[in-house]
């Protein structure tokens, strides 16, 4: 905790009610933070609160650095926001989200020898090879080089020709109609050069000169009766209308716009910014970021001082989700480009699917950051959305009862680990028979226990020791109810909802504490708890049918004279399969069970007759 909390909060509670910029500084007078305010004494004040509930891990470890602070009035919010992106530009703090300028350059190469190829590279080399470039967007680069090998049908494989002809065969792309197939050794260097050429042209002029041009040489060879020539003119022109209409994504009487879409793991985030130009897509930007503990509040520091630190300012910015200050966003970009530009957030149509696009795309870039398949990010991140947690759920425990009539009632828990399950940290409870059939009172014997367990092994951190971030039944709102008072008799505040399921046993919704939230149209989500659900209610039910088969197996024994229940269970303990236990010598029998050799020898037998 800060020594300096009581006088901060007394310096803090002196301040102008005014709009203005906060500067947090540490023992060493370095800025650490810098934040804007409308009310300058009421936003400051909120960090010197003791045990302030609303502060997550990020903020109370700024607090706890800070030694003093510093403030600038201005006359407006408006004000406030363009100079806190202005200094923390120059200051470049600490706690404060920071965008890094290494986007750097790309060019495309043209290697040099009688049979060039085409590349994206993100420098340029002292190579010999020409290089077109530089340009500020690697993806148009990308994009750029893949279409005019697909076209053009250039290799992009590891050989190298003339040397590496006809030394083997072809590799998929020539199948495919992707690749000329060089390595046949069919291709004459003046003919491939003649590609390589109209490649170029088509990367300095674009396709339309290009498709004229075509033309006009495949009318040409027509009129000269060479038709194969015509053919793969003709083929070619195709290929540029085809991947011209497919690779680029158009949206038709739109202005120029950006779409945003943001993706967040624990805490990490990272954010995808498609920018369409003149109808088309024409780059993507993508950013990452660490310790983010508010979504939220990160979407409004990186859009402020993205958007304030560039000229390249479309008419409409479309974004994922709300943050405060779009209005005050939306006046500054309107002043700054003397036209007005629009923040909004679409609800439906195909604006809503570019923003999913977007959102996918940050989820891929964010899936390489954390070792997670994009699906995994984008699952967690629509189950945190949707159930409104406070966080994304790293830990997760799932529960089932199984049972086989008002004997062999088992609860299965199995946990999901960062969207994996995490097998080691299975669970398996024997519920007591005297519960019955009665699902409510056995899943709160099994929480009961699980959560029991916890305050024992709580120094642990593992296995039981270890707090879930989420908790999921099998079962609907009754099963919640039923619940929901263990936790709160034990003073735990977890997350908890129910898995429902529909007539044909597929999951069909989330279940609260009185009522139901409809996941179908989360498709990700949707798909991750169909996963989590099965996988419980597989578990518990193997563990049913071992119990009950273990149990059956227990009856069988108490047939021999001297054998009771608590002997037949010793006994299946230690020889844990039939197998086992036929193996078992007349001696061992009596030595396990603690019986006479007579009861051991008529045991022998009956267990080889079974």
């Amino acid at each position: 905790m800060n020594k300096k909390l009581d006088q901060l909060s007394e310096k803090a509670r002196n301040l102008t009610d005014l709009p203005g910029v906060y500067l947090m500084k540490n023992a060493k007078k370095e800025i650490i933070y810098i934040g804007k305010a409308k009310n300058l004494k009421n936003r400051v004040s909120s960090y010197f609160v003791l045990n302030n509930p609303s502060h997550n891990e990020k903020v109370r470890k700024m607090v706890s650095q800070v030694d003093d602070f510093d403030y600038i009035v201005v006359d407006s919010e408006f004000e406030a926001l363009v100079l806190e992106c202005s200094l923390i530009k120059q200051n470049t703090p600490k706690y404060n989200i920071l965008l890094k300028d290494d986007k750097g350059y790309s060019y495309i190469k043209i290697t040099k020898g009688d049979y060039p190829k085409i590349t994206a590279e993100l420098q340029r080399y002292d190579d010999g090879a020409d290089y077109i470039g530089p340009y500020t967007s690697s993806f148009s680069v990308k994009q750029t080089v893949e279409e005019v090998n697909k076209i053009f049908k250039l290799p992009t494989c590891n050989k190298k020709f003339p040397q590496d002809m006809r030394k083997s065969r072809p590799c998929l792309n020539f199948y495919i109609k992707q690749c000329m197939g060089v390595c046949k050794g069919k291709i004459t260097k003046d003919e491939y050069n003649d590609n390589i050429n109209e490649a170029l042209a088509y990367i300095k002029k674009g396709s339309s000169n290009l498709v004229t041009r075509l033309t006009e040489q495949m009318e040409q060879a027509s009129e000269n009766l060479d038709f194969e020539k015509a053919a793969k003119l003709r083929d070619r022109i195709l290929a540029i209308k085809k991947i011209t209409e497919t690779q680029k994504v158009y949206m038709i009487n739109q202005p120029d716009q950006d779409v945003i879409g943001f993706s967040q793991n624990l805490t990490d985030a990272t954010v995808a910014i498609l920018k369409f130009r003149n109808a088309q897509l024409v780059d993507k930007e993508d950013y990452s970021f660490n310790d983010i503990y508010d979504l939220s509040q990160t979407r409004q520091e990186f859009l402020n001082q993205f958007y304030l630190s560039t000229n390249d300012i479309p008419k409409q910015i479309i974004i994922d989700e709300a943050f405060e200050g779009m209005e005050l966003l939306s006046d500054y970009l309107s002043q700054k480009q003397g036209t007005k530009v629009t923040v909004k957030i679409p609800a439906i149509g195909d604006q809503k699917k570019l923003v999913e696009m977007a959102q996918s795309n940050a989820s891929e870039k964010l899936s390489k950051k954390v070792e997670r398949t994009g699906r995994e990010v984008t699952a967690l991140a629509e189950l945190t959305k949707l159930l409104g947690l406070p966080k994304t759920p790293e830990y997760i425990e799932a529960y089932d009862i199984s049972n086989l009539g008002d004997s062999s009632i088992v609860g299965g828990m199995v946990v999901f680990y960062n969207g994996r399950p995490l097998k080691k940290a299975y669970k398996k409870f024997k519920v007591s028979e005297g519960n019955g059939q009665d699902d409510y009172r056995s899943m709160r014997e099994v929480i009961s226990r699980r959560f029991e367990r916890y305050f024992e092994e709580k120094d642990n951190g593992e296995g039981f020791g270890r707090l879930p971030d989420l908790i999921l039944l099998d079962g609907g709102k009754g099963h919640v109810a039923a619940i929901k008072p263990i936790l709160e008799q034990m003073k735990l505040d977890i997350p908890l909802f129910g898995m429902v399921k529909d007539a044909k046993h597929r999951t069909r919704a989330i279940a609260i504490d009185g009522g139901e939230i409809s996941i179908a149209s989360y498709k990700s989500a949707f798909s991750f708890v169909t996963n989590i659900q099965d996988e419980v209610h597989r578990f518990s039910i193997n563990y049913q049918k071992k119990v009950h088969k273990k149990s059956s197996f227990e009856i069988t024994l108490t047939r021999v004279d001297g054998i009771g229940e608590k002997k037949a269970a010793t006994l299946l303990k230690t020889y844990k399969t039939k197998a086992e236990l036929k193996k078992a010598t007349i001696e061992q029998l009596r030595e396990t069970a603690k019986i006479n050799e007579k009861i051991a020898t008529e045991l022998y037998h009956f267990i080889q007759e079974l």
